[in-house]
């Protein structure tokens, strides 16, 4: 069944709505580390993500974690719809309640995604993603049965991954990206400095010229001939 369910934006890793592990659950401690594993693993795949432009065809992937748990994730349109499942539960059937949360979140929230700005914008859409998780909470209903011996659409390939290798992944992009930045702020720096050492070059280079003339002028308006041309000139 799924446990915990998060849909964050991809361009910088938002969280927009989630679902946490109820606290009656048998391993509620335990998923406590997931939460924050599902949140870890959303900025990494949201730095994986970051100058690439959205992919065109969804994306489904398995992320293993330790023996008894295991993420699914869908990519779709710049957001990421993740759940967390026992090892046990039939991925097909996780992937089927993520395609359920894309559809109706897209069509309530779509054209809202890229303008959010606070954390659990859309924390209502939880009543929606409650009722979908209590349809697929038992693998052996019928109704699962048989979505089990269906096809799945729009699923043409699931990707499995371990959890170290996304996480570590995404921690080496953040620091190649930080660097980045650090190299970008330091060239700007530079480029000022330069700019300033070149003002200050020029200063040294004509200020003496300058003072010179400025003192000539002085002294040739207070100077008789300077006295004589004037008045020459008034005259």
């Amino acid at each position: 069944m799924p446990k915990v369910t998060l849909i964050a934006r991809l361009s910088d890793g938002l969280p927009l709505t989630a679902s946490m592990a109820d606290e009656k659950d048998a391993y509620a401690k335990e998923l406590e580390t997931y939460e924050r594993q599902a949140k870890k693993l959303v900025r990494s795949l949201a730095t994986s993500q970051t100058g690439n432009p959205p992919s065109q065809q969804d994306e489904y992937v398995t992320v293993e974690s330790g023996p008894y748990f295991c993420f699914h994730y869908v990519l779709a349109s710049g957001v990421c719809i993740l759940t967390l499942t026992e090892r046990a539960y039939p991925k097909r059937l996780a992937f089927d309640y993520l395609d359920e949360l894309r559809k109706e979140f897209f069509q309530v929230y779509g054209n809202q995604v890229q303008s959010a700005t606070r954390p659990y914008e859309f924390i209502r859409f939880d009543t929606f993603i409650q009722k979908t998780k209590k349809v697929y909470n038992d693998s052996k209903t019928q109704r699962n049965l048989q979505k089990l011996n269906s096809e799945l659409k729009d699923v043409h390939s699931i990707m499995t991954k371990n959890i170290n290798e996304v996480i570590s992944r995404g921690e080496r992009l953040e620091n190649v990206a930080q660097k980045s930045t650090r190299l970008a702020q330091e060239s700007k720096r530079y480029a000022a400095q330069a700019k300033h050492a070149n003002r200050m070059r020029v200063v040294r280079q004509y200020a003496p010229i300058g003072i010179v003339v400025i003192v000539v002028a002085m002294v040739w308006e207070l100077s008789p001939f300077g006295f004589c041309f004037r008045r020459a000139r008034l005259g």
